[in-house]
C-alpha cells in the first residue's frame, strides 16, 4: 500500500515484488517510462539510492546492464513547441521484483513516471508574446508524477 509498510522478511522469504501502472493525462504527453527509486541504510552508516526502469514506452524491457530504458528520441521544436519523434505510451505497467533485496537493510521504494518533453511554461510564454526564450531556465522539461513511498524495516533481533 502506497506510504504503508513492508512487513519485515522472515527467514528465507524472497524480495518483494511491485505492481506498478501509470496512465497517462489525457491533456498532458504521453508516458515515456515508469521507474522505481529504492533507497536504503548503506552498511557503511551512509545511506544509497538507486532508479530502475521497469517499463519503456516501446514495450521492450530495459536494458539488463543499465537498467535503464534507450532513447525513445521524443524532441521539442522550440519555434512552436510542437513534439516530433519518440512514441510515447498511453499507460505503462510491469511486475517488479528487488533484484538487490537485502532483508537486513531498512529501505523505502516509490513509484516515478516520465512523460515525453514538452515546452517550459516559460517557453510558452515567450512564443504567445514574442519574447526571447530565457536563458536562466532550460526550455524544455519533462513533467513527471511519483507515489507515496513504501517502507521496509527489517525485524529487530
Amino acid at each position: 500500500p502506497m506510504c504503508g509498510y513492508l512487513p519485515a522478511a522472515s527467514s528465507g522469504a524472497g524480495a518483494p515484488q511491485f505492481v506498478v501502472w501509470a496512465t497517462r493525462d489525457a491533456n498532458s504527453a504521453h508516458l515515456q517510462k515508469l521507474q522505481i527509486v529504492k533507497g536504503w541504510d548503506d552498511p557503511a552508516g551512509g545511506n544509497a539510492e538507486q532508479v530502475y526502469d521497469v517499463a519503456c514506452d516501446d514495450g521492450r524491457p530495459p536494458d539488463p546492464e543499465t537498467r535503464r530504458c534507450a532513447d525513445n528520441g521524443a524532441q521539442v521544436n522550440l519555434a512552436d513547441c510542437s513534439t516530433t519523434g519518440g512514441g510515447g505510451a498511453a499507460e505503462l505497467s510491469a511486475v517488479w521484483t528487488d533484484p538487490e533485496f537485502n532483508p537486513s537493510l531498512r529501505a523505502f521504494y516509490y513509484v516515478r513516471v516520465l512523460e515525453n518533453p514538452t515546452c517550459r511554461w516559460t517557453t510558452w510564454r515567450a512564443l504567445e508574446n514574442g519574447g526571447e526564450l530565457p536563458d536562466n531556465v532550460p526550455p524544455v522539461i519533462k513533467e513527471r508524477a511519483w507515489s507515496s513511498p513504501i517502507w521496509y524495516t527489517p525485524e529487530r533481533r
